[in-house]
């Protein structure tokens, strides 16, 4: 059977050879689970997986997670420490076995005193951050993880789909929020992607708002952000609707959003950078008479990390490879009134891409 964790480190490996790079060091997060197989907490006691150029494996490792370790890495070069006797010890092996190479980190994850630490142990210089070449490791998804995200999609719009049809006129954002969050648990969800937004009227003018007890009342737009996660995988999509009725200036805003969107779905495809996917969905923004509503790019990429490589944004010239799956969520937001955002998650094909999505998105009236 093949191990695709080997692989992946094998492909690590080869990063950190091409940038000079003796090893690359991780915290427990979405990389250290993409490489290993393991699930750590980030936590008060430092845990280090270090992947070598020459793909061999270095790792710090708490004495009570020994165990769960030293099933899968029995190999391992790991020094484990106590409680009772602090971690620097562990990072002092870890840099003796290493032999003062150059090491790379996590520079978006990493925290300061594990830093710290390394920098303690390694010579002046010799810890970097490796975060712009980490970018291209999980850039490019396996079949089984569009796989896993597929599924946690297909939970996630089933919930929404089941949410709407028990939704009512005076239902406030947090009892609404609770019966999404019940509905995907209820479809097979492990988790959620991240805590749903479900926000109306000028609460929904704010991205990332906080659901509170505003009601749903008519006219007003309610905006749901959710996702479900499967397999440490997440969906992260966004519908606006409108309660019982909506006005001819909100249909219209709400219409340009959609044309934004669908504009994204329709040029997508391999030939294109993230810097040239934000710049063409923008534009449909701005050459709307919404031009001064537009508060944020166009997306981001989707996986173990619900807000990861490539952020698709103006500026970032990283081609859209076959495998890549990211967000389209144009949205417009007047403060204090409305905000609404259409959020689909897409995937790059050899010749084009595909929505993973397929939650309807015409202008959707609810409630009643």
């Amino acid at each position: 059977m093949t191990d695709i964790f080997a692989e992946r480190r094998q492909r690590l490996s080869k990063i950190a050879a091409t940038q000079g790079l003796g090893a690359i060091a991780f915290v427990p997060g979405a990389n250290f689970s993409y490489l290993s197989g393991l699930h750590f907490h980030l936590m008060e006691r430092p845990t280090l997986l270090f992947v070598t150029a020459a793909n061999q494996i270095v790792a710090i490792i708490p004495e009570l997670e020994r165990e769960k370790w030293s099933q899968t890495f029995p190999q391992a070069q790991t020094f484990y420490w106590q409680d009772s006797d602090g971690y620097q010890s562990a990072f002092a092996g870890a840099a003796d076995a290493l032999r003062g190479q150059m090491i790379g980190v996590e520079g978006m994850r990493m925290r300061v005193f594990e830093g710290d630490a390394l920098r303690r142990h390694f010579q002046q210089g010799a810890v970097v951050d490796a975060e712009p070449h980490l970018t291209q490791l999980r850039l490019s998804k396996s079949p089984a993880e569009i796989a896993s995200l597929q599924q946690a999609i297909d939970i996630s719009e089933t919930a929404l789909s089941e949410t709407l049809a028990n939704l009512r006129t005076g239902m406030t954002e947090r009892q609404i929020l609770n019966l999404l969050k019940a509905r995907m648990l209820a479809g097979g969800a492990e988790g959620f992607a991240f805590d749903p937004l479900v926000l109306i009227g000028g609460n929904a003018a704010n991205p990332h708002g906080s659901p509170g007890d505003i009601p749903l009342t008519p006219g007003a737009a309610l905006l749901i952000d959710y996702g479900a996660s499967i397999h440490g995988y997440n969906a992260d999509i966004t519908r606006t609707f409108f309660c019982e009725h909506a006005t001819d200036d909100h249909a219209a805003l709400y219409n340009t959003v959609l044309a934004a969107n669908a504009h994204g779905r329709a040029i997508a495809g391999p030939n294109l950078t993230a810097h040239e996917m934000d710049v063409a969905v923008t534009s449909v923004l701005a050459a709307s008479p919404y031009a001064d509503l537009i508060v944020h790019k166009t997306g981001h990429g989707l996986g173990l990390d619900v807000h990861e490589a490539p952020q698709i944004m103006k500026g970032n010239h990283v081609p859209l490879i076959p495998g890549t799956v990211f967000t389209i969520e144009p949205g417009l937001y007047r403060p204090g009134q409305i905000g609404v955002r259409i959020e689909d998650n897409v995937v790059i094909d050899e010749d084009g891409a595909r929505s993973l999505t397929s939650f309807p998105r015409e202008l959707t009236i609810i409630g009643g």
